[in-house]
């Protein structure tokens, strides 16, 4: 009873174009991983690796050759009869494949279950436990984005993001003014995301100015790597500040600890992919909690197949805030799923059926 792999390279294509701070997006490459057991094949379990472009550690042009060899050393290992063995074949995994990391887990644990598509005993899988999103608003010229905004309200968010750092900061408080006389200052959370858009000259200048906004939080306000700028921001500013990038490559325990004891965020930013996998994220989630910082889990582009997972292991906890995981919807070929938004929540509607048919490519 010997593991088998195969990889099937994806191409995802954006609804439309999806800018950013650090530039615009039209399509998203992603990698499937198919594992069996060689003596069964008819029973797979799928994950997914799709590191993020210019952001992710292992984002590089050999990235699929790179996990092709890390998975070729683990093909032919004996099949998990635990959870604690998937986690040993996950920590095989170099800490410069966090994606890798990703893919592996949740296909192991979906074979482990029984190849439904189950990763993680969950109510949300179990019960279809519904889980608050956020609305995610990507960048566009004013009427553009409030139009989004008030689509997003319409559709039932309490909770809507605007991404930021693009524009010019004047044109964004326009936006972000009329948001609010749109909406008011009761009943909605309004995020914004920035990227790590803004220079340490303007910064401070930018926080003040989203502070007449009534703004839950800014997400990533400078760029990662500038710890005690990040420091000094957090103690002062008066928009709370969650860290997102920061994260990005911060692997040990201890070094998990001192940046969150160095900067003392508001809140953090999880993203699987991007850090490692469940059993990573889930060493910042109990950091986060000794140390009272506030945080949530956000999907990162990946399709159906990781974003499920990410929604599962989510689940498991006690949420207190929205989640970002209101990316299923940005794709128009995206890998047909029972995950399914209404107002304002993800839950896994029964009545729909996933659609596995990805052509397969032998590792």
């Amino acid at each position: 009873m010997a593991l088998v792999f195969e990889i099937v390279p994806y191409t995802l294509n954006f609804r439309f174009e999806a800018k950013t701070s650090r530039g615009p997006l039209s399509e998203h490459n992603t990698w499937f991983i198919k594992v069996w057991d060689d003596q069964n094949r008819s029973l797979v379990g799928y994950g997914e690796c799709a590191p993020f472009e210019g952001l992710s550690i292992d984002d590089s042009p050999d990235f699929e050759q790179k996990m092709r060899f890390a998975l070729r050393k683990i093909e032919g290992a004996l099949l998990p009869k635990s959870l604690e063995k998937i986690g040993d074949y996950v920590d095989f995994i170099s800490s410069d494949l966090p994606s890798v990391k990703f893919g592996l887990e949740t296909a192991l644990r979906d074979l482990y279950y029984g190849g439904q598509q189950k990763i993680f005993d969950s109510a949300f899988y179990n019960d279809h436990q519904t889980i608050d999103i956020n609305g995610l608003v990507w960048m566009g010229d004013k009427d553009i984005m409030l139009e989004r905004l008030e689509l997003k309200v319409m559709a039932g968010y309490d909770c809507v993001k605007l991404k930021i750092g693009a524009l010019h900061f004047d044109e964004e408080l326009k936006i972000l003014s009329e948001a609010r006389a749109m909406i008011g200052n009761n009943g909605l959370c309004l995020r914004v995301d920035a990227n790590g858009a803004y220079g340490l000259d303007e910064v401070n200048d930018v926080l003040k100015s989203l502070a007449k906004f009534d703004i839950h939080s800014i997400e990533q306000p400078i760029k990662s790597g500038q710890v005690e700028a990040m420091q000094k921001l957090c103690a002062n500013s008066p928009v709370p500040i969650a860290l997102d990038e920061e994260l990005i490559g911060i692997v040990g325990l201890d070094e998990k600890r001192a940046l969150l004891e160095d900067i003392k965020p508001q809140f953090i930013v999880l993203k699987p992919t991007l850090l490692g996998g469940f059993i990573a994220t889930a060493e910042w989630i109990d950091l986060a909690e000794e140390l009272n910082i506030g945080w949530w889990i956000t999907s990162a582009l990946e399709s159906n197949i990781g974003l499920n997972a990410i929604c599962q292991f989510t689940s498991q906890y006690n949420l207190s805030l929205p989640q970002g995981l209101g990316t299923g919807d940005l794709y128009d070929n995206n890998i047909p799923s029972p995950l399914t938004i209404n107002n304002g929540c993800l839950f896994w509607d029964a009545s729909r059926h996933w659609y596995l048919n990805l052509t397969e490519r032998q590792v």
